[in-house]
């Protein structure tokens, strides 16, 4: 019984076209320097004016020059820079000067009132008032402080704030009248003033707190509390039942 000897696939390479050269590794061809692949021929790579060659078999071949934009990836034409501007380091586009604002394909002046300076943020408002000024439409005013009260810095709200021992009242800052048995207080919120301990507030000033029997001064000093095993009933400390 004859056996026959299996037969093995030959793989044959497509021929390799003009302008090309064998890998330096592997199988295969790569194109030529200043020619690119497209399926399996090397076209030459044609370099539009005010451009150069990048030498890369891939992609298109060619960049802009620096200054120089692409445009349908055929041709690279000059970044217009208008006056006020500069080219930016990409050499692909433009941007304005400190002291200018870009409008459409231009760059205007800003115009700084009087008692502002130009903003350093690029982005927002071109210029900022200054300290005791704010804005108003396209100027800076002075911020009318009232007597008893200082500039407080505030980006957003009340630019000022009353001095210790005073709070505001219709834009003005009125002093604190502290009553007798009490002491200045500088919490935001209330009269200004708290009771000292033993005295409780009563009709705008601190009357002494009166302790029952088996009761005692609480945590704030301002109130009491029944002693333990004492319940609070009637304003009296009663003993639990």
């Amino acid at each position: 019984m004859a056996i026959g000897s299996p037969s093995f696939a030959q793989s044959q390479s497509a021929p390799m076209p003009a302008n090309a050269r064998p890998k330096s590794y592997g199988e295969g061809w790569e194109c030529d320097r200043g020619y690119r692949r497209d399926g399996d021929a090397c076209l030459a790579i044609i370099v539009p004016e005010n451009a150069y060659a990048t030498n890369r078999t891939y992609g298109k071949g060619w960049e802009c020059l620096h200054g120089f934009q692409e445009v349908d990836d055929a041709a690279c034409f000059e970044v217009v820079v208008p006056e006020g501007g500069y080219l930016d380091p990409s050499g692909q586009r433009w941007s304005c000067l400190r002291g200018y604002m870009k409008v459409d394909d231009i760059c205007i002046e800003v115009v700084v009132p009087d008692n502002a300076y130009l903003s350093a943020d690029s982005y927002g408002a071109a210029w900022l008032c200054n300290r005791g000024y704010q804005i108003e439409g396209d100027t800076c005013v002075a911020i009318a402080v009232p007597e008893n009260a200082f500039l407080n810095g505030s980006g957003y709200g009340q630019p000022w704030t009353c001095e210790r021992g005073y709070f505001e009242r219709d834009d003005t800052c009125e002093a604190v009248v502290v009553p007798e048995n009490a002491y200045f207080d500088d919490a935001s919120y209330g009269p200004g003033w708290k009771c000292n301990r033993g005295f409780a507030e009563s009709d705008g000033g601190c009357t002494e707190i009166d302790l029952p029997e088996n009761a005692h001064l609480n945590r704030s000093g301002n109130g009491w509390e029944c002693h333990r095993n004492f319940q609070r009933s009637r304003g009296r400390c009663v003993l639990n039942d």
